[in-house]
């Protein structure tokens, strides 16, 4: 049975083709040996206190459009005036109107890491998101093998990015650990169903290794959310929805961090 990620992933890797005919993958190392080297993000979500990545976030999967976001820059500029510890960026844009343009934007008006939120499944992903500035990745557990998922989490340490390893269940859970992973991603959203489950962080984090940053996704709709997560163990939340689809998503930051801190 073809899951919802599958069919992503599909359309993730017809783009790719299309891009990879552009621009070749030695352009792209040719590219990042002139770009700036990429912020330490993992210390940043370290710092004390909730860390918050806040999303440029047009539309999803499971609901659709959420915003039109003309100016993805001086929306991120608003994020990191109010406080977020780091931004991300979707790229992906068939299921969410995202593009490496957006990254471009987003890098050259904030100073603080942003995150290439895409669906990887190359070494060749990983290379473009350096030469565009990404200071982090996502690598999905569950649309990678082990070798894949070692592979490109060492490549990405290689290129002085942090890679947010992303989880959904137990078994991922221990595969991110076996990876390596210093910052893992528990998703409440399953990818294959789009169904949320508010438990599956408070679940799955007592089995990430102390030391490990823990970053819950999804689901997440306002202060009390992130105030729940932090108590759960949670160093940092990544919200896109509540904060693209509110009226003051400079507020919205500064309430989620609030709530975190308290």
């Amino acid at each position: 049975m073809t899951t919802v990620l599958d069919a992503i992933v599909a359309g993730v890797r017809e783009d790719l083709a299309v891009r990879t005919e552009a621009v070749s993958q030695p352009d792209l190392e040719r590219r990042v040996a002139d770009v700036p080297a990429a912020i330490d993000a993992e210390e940043r979500l370290r710092a004390p206190g909730l860390s918050l990545i806040a999303e440029v976030k047009r539309a999803s999967p499971s609901k659709g459009e959420l915003a039109e976001i003309a100016d993805p820059a001086a929306l991120a500029a608003t994020y990191a005036s109010a406080g977020a510890t780091a931004i991300s960026v979707l790229t992906e844009q068939r299921r969410f109107r995202g593009s490496l343009d957006d990254l471009d934007s987003v890098r050259a008006a904030v100073q603080v890491p942003v995150l290439r939120k895409d669906f990887m499944v190359t070494d060749y992903q990983l290379w473009e998101a350096r030469a565009h500035g990404a200071d982090i990745i996502l690598l999905i557990v569950a649309s990678l093998t082990d070798a894949e998922l070692v592979r490109m989490h060492g490549l990405a340490r290689e290129l002085g990015m942090t890679a947010l390893v992303e989880v959904h269940d137990e078994g991922e859970t221990q595969r991110a650990v076996d990876a390596g992973a210093s910052v893992i991603g528990v998703n409440a959203r399953n990818l294959k169903t789009l169904e949320v489950h508010r438990d599956t962080f408070s679940r799955l984090a007592p089995l990430i290794p102390p030391g490990v940053v823990k970053v819950a996704e999804s689901g997440i709709s306002g202060a009390d959310d992130a105030a729940m997560y932090a108590a759960q163990g949670a160093d940092a939340v990544l919200v896109g929805e509540a904060l693209v689809s509110g009226p003051d998503p400079a507020a919205a930051v500064r309430d989620i961090l609030a709530a975190g801190a308290a």
